[in-house]
């Protein structure tokens, strides 16, 4: 009796994964659908905005966001632009992104903050959002450092 094992997804399709991970993330806010939104993160998930608050869990980061989609953030859209995505081990992604939210009938325009995400395969086969941070781009205060102190300044991708 021979047993098969189970075929492991290439990198190619852990990629297609992710981003299509992060699209519905982004459709769900554009749909301003909270629940869809706290879909894509894990149960235990960390949501720390570029305010500084700190959501916990897939439930809590949906439930929380809806009433922003109802309020604050209703009528609007997360822009992401992909700047990394690397792979630490078989189940775990970091991906870098520069957006912005935006009304969205607004036309794009210059992102003004990025965002670290760390994705994990769960026991379902499926990619999740297991952290994401938010940070303001202060480009002025970053130009200034880099005057300032230019061993600073990032090595050019």
């Amino acid at each position: 009796m021979t047993t098969s094992r189970p075929i492991r997804p290439t990198r190619t399709e852990d990629t297609a994964a992710i981003r299509a991970l992060l699209h519905r993330s982004a459709a769900a806010w554009a749909e301003g659908d909270g629940t869809a939104y706290g879909a894509c993160f894990t149960a235990d998930a960390t949501d720390l905005t570029y305010t500084g608050t700190l959501y916990r869990g897939g439930a809590e980061i949906g439930r929380a966001h809806q009433a922003l989609f109802d309020s604050f953030l209703k009528g609007t859209r997360l822009d992401l632009d992909e700047l990394d995505l690397r792979f630490y081990g078989r189940d775990t992604a970091v991906v870098v992104t520069r957006g912005d939210v935006r009304k969205r009938s607004a036309k794009p325009g210059r992102p003004g903050k990025l965002a670290t995400y760390t994705l994990v395969r769960e026991n379902d086969g499926r990619w999740r959002i297991a952290a994401v941070q938010k940070t303001r781009h202060r480009r002025l205060l970053e130009a200034l450092s880099f005057r300032a102190q230019p061993a600073t300044r990032p090595t050019p991708r």
